[in-house]
């Protein structure tokens, strides 16, 4: 059975939660990707290799966040909102849902019965993760926001991409706002593109980490814990 750790001798303001790969089973932004060549609203034969490769590319800590960026949110440009909400629907149910992890949403009430403010802090864009937060029952999301303009959207990103220190500046931005510090706080996360903010944190924990954070999280005594069933 799984184990989580939470210290429960402190009295935590935040608990950050990364979303993809942590509080569900998989990547949302690219399951979107995948999704959208597989019912053909794309070019599958061009966007699935791009798509696996800037994938691979995050994974390996050397993605070029502005490049993906551009590559990600064109068919947020190409079509009209009403479309998109039509196929995001579709693939909330079809891609998002079984990667739901029954774990994490006890984990996610663990922070809530101790009175925790919650907050999910992903790349991933908000057109994609704001009705997973939704699903979720998280209110407070801090995300990469594509821009829109009259009603549609750009193709382009509307401040800073909430990526590796991106993340801190959403997150001091949106705790300036809020009155409370910002790092008085557990951040659970499963990728070492995360480490800025891991490093940050009054409580980092690894959460079915890739082998890099798992290495770091092990010699500096991080919580490592798993979500997922065991296989």
């Amino acid at each position: 059975m799984l184990f989580i750790l939470i210290c429960e001798s402190f009295s935590i303001m935040l608990a950050l939660f990364d979303l993809d790969n942590t509080l569900i089973a998989g990547d949302s932004d690219h399951a979107w990707g995948e999704f959208l060549c597989t019912h053909g609203h794309v070019d599958a034969g061009v966007y699935r290799s791009r798509n696996e490769q800037y994938y691979r590319e995050y994974q390996a800590g050397t993605l070029d966040m502005q490049a993906f960026l551009e590559f990600a949110l064109q068919p947020l440009r190409d079509n009209p909102p009403d479309q998109l909400l039509e196929w995001r629907s579709e693939f909330l149910q079809e891609c998002i849902e079984p990667l739901l992890l029954p774990d994490a949403r006890s984990l996610l009430d663990k922070h809530r019965v101790r009175g925790d403010q919650i907050v999910i802090i992903t790349a991933t864009n908000r057109f994609i993760t704001q009705p997973i937060a939704e699903m979720l029952g998280v209110e407070t999301l801090l995300a990469t926001e594509p821009e829109m303009h009259d009603g549609r959207y750009t193709g382009r990103v509307a401040g800073p991409a909430c990526f590796q220190e991106g993340k801190i500046i959403h997150l001091q931005n949106w705790a300036a706002d809020a009155g409370c510090d910002p790092f008085e706080a557990h951040f659970y996360s499963d990728s070492a593109n995360d480490l800025p903010l891991l490093e940050k944190v009054s409580f980092p924990c690894a959460v079915d980490p890739d082998e890099q954070l798992r290495a770091l999280a092990i010699e500096r005594d991080w919580p490592v814990i798993s979500l997922r069933d065991p296989a």
